[in-house]
């Protein structure tokens, strides 16, 4: 189900639930109501105790896949995206996904799909982006007293209508 927005993943509290889930059911409480006190499913606590049984505490310590950058790495590409592209050796001054799972795997080593670049993005701040298109024959004078002299004239709401008549279709 993931976590709500905004909520980062507390691998040592999801484990803490494991073990406690192991502890209730040893204390003789039953699946279901294991389940209601963790606020988790009753499927969950079988298959975490199924795991449990084969495998022991280590299974239990299994929170899922941990980031591939660390806090620092992290922090360190924040200041790499900042410095822009062409410091990096691409030709235009624009990041895209490809672009920054390039840079990630040059400077960390890490292979993220260039897919899966926009979640890392978003993990720090980043949003997408569109750079603004405009001519570069743009007018800005022209542009301005178009927008004081002709627009005002073309926007101009038209006169009042007189009164509307109906006929009516029905017969007498």
């Amino acid at each position: 189900m993931g976590n709500p927005k905004g909520v980062k993943r507390d691998f040592l509290a999801l484990e803490k639930r494991r073990f406690e889930a192991m502890r209730l059911l040893d204390q003789g409480l039953n699946q279901s109501e294991t389940a209601r006190r963790l606020k988790v499913s009753r499927q969950t606590v079988s298959e975490w105790r199924r795991q449990y049984q084969r495998q022991g505490a280590a299974a239990l310590r299994r929170a899922g896949r941990k980031p591939l950058l660390n806090a620092a790495q992290r922090e360190r590409l924040v200041t790499l995206l900042l410095e822009g592209p062409e410091a990096h050796g691409f030709p235009t001054p624009l990041w895209s996904c490809p672009r920054v799972a390039r840079l990630i795997g040059d400077e960390f080593g890490v292979d993220y799909h260039e897919g899966h670049v926009w979640k890392v993005l978003r993990g720090l701040g980043w949003s997408p982006q569109r750079p603004v298109s405009r001519a570069r024959e743009r007018n800005e004078e022209a542009i301005r007293t178009w927008k004081r002299k002709t627009w005002p004239g073309v926007n101009k709401k038209p006169a009042p209508k007189a009164a509307r008549f109906s006929s009516s279709t029905k017969a007498d």
